[in-house]
Order: structure tokens, then C-alpha cells, then sequence
């Protein structure tokens, strides 16, 4: 993209997140606030508050830019071929495998190494 056309938003889009900001920390505020009232009430306030804010949000070039960002990407996911269960466990038995693998070996070159610093140091282990 050019510069101008990332640079082409609506002078009304910081006006725009100055409100998303401060129903956002509005909603913290009070959800601190009235602990006296109920949570169910509190949760259903605080779900009102986000998606006005993200619906306000989403009427700005950067909001807009992130709702299409996210559509291309749930098309990308839909085109992945994803494993079938046995593919899954199989791998899974295998780094399970591997792994317990390399830390027996691992234990056996830090008995070396402890054997050979005592040989050399004298010390007794």
C-alpha cells in the first residue's frame, strides 16, 4: 500500500477510539465500583459495553483493516488439511518417545561429565 492510502482515515476515527478507550475504562471502573450488585448483572453489563466498543471500533479504517484481516484468515484455516486422530497420536507417541530418549541420554553424558571432573579434581562424588 502507499503511504497515502494508509494514511487516509477519517478524521473522525480518533474520535471514534478516544470513545472505545473510555467505554472500556469506564467498564473497568464500574466493574470495580458496584460490587454490591450482582455478577450476573455486572457480566451482562461489561458483554453490552464490549460490543458497543468493538462495534464502534469496527467503523474505523484500523477496525476495518482487522475485520478483514480476520475473515482472511478464517478462510486460510478452512483450507488446512488438518491430521485425522491416528496421524496425531502416532506423532504424539513419537516426540514422547524422542523426548524420553534424549533425556536418558542426557542423564548418561552428565554422569560422564561428573565422573571425569572428579577424576581430574580429585573429588570424590
Amino acid at each position: 500500500m502507499s503511504d497515502k492510502a494508509e494514511n487516509a482515515s477519517n478524521p473522525l476515527d480518533m474520535v471514534k477510539w478516544i470513545l472505545v478507550f473510555g467505554l472500556l475504562g469506564g467498564l473497568i471502573y464500574g466493574y470495580t465500583s458496584y460490587e454490591e450488585v450482582s455478577v450476573l448483572y455486572r457480566a451482562l453489563g461489561a458483554v453490552v459495553i464490549v460490543v458497543i466498543a468493538g462495534a464502534i471500533a469496527a467503523t474505523t479504517l484500523k477496525g476495518q483493516t482487522f475485520l478483514l484481516f480476520a475473515k482472511d484468515a478464517r478462510i486460510e484455516v478452512r483450507k488446512v488439511v488438518w491430521p485425522t486422530r491416528q496421524e496425531v497420536v502416532r506423532m504424539t507417541l513419537i516426540i514422547l518417545a524422542a523426548t524420553a530418549l534424549v533425556g536418558v541420554m542426557l542423564y548418561f553424558i552428565d554422569m560422564i561429565i561428573v565422573w571425569v571432573v572428579g577424576l581430574v579434581t580429585g573429588i570424590g562424588v
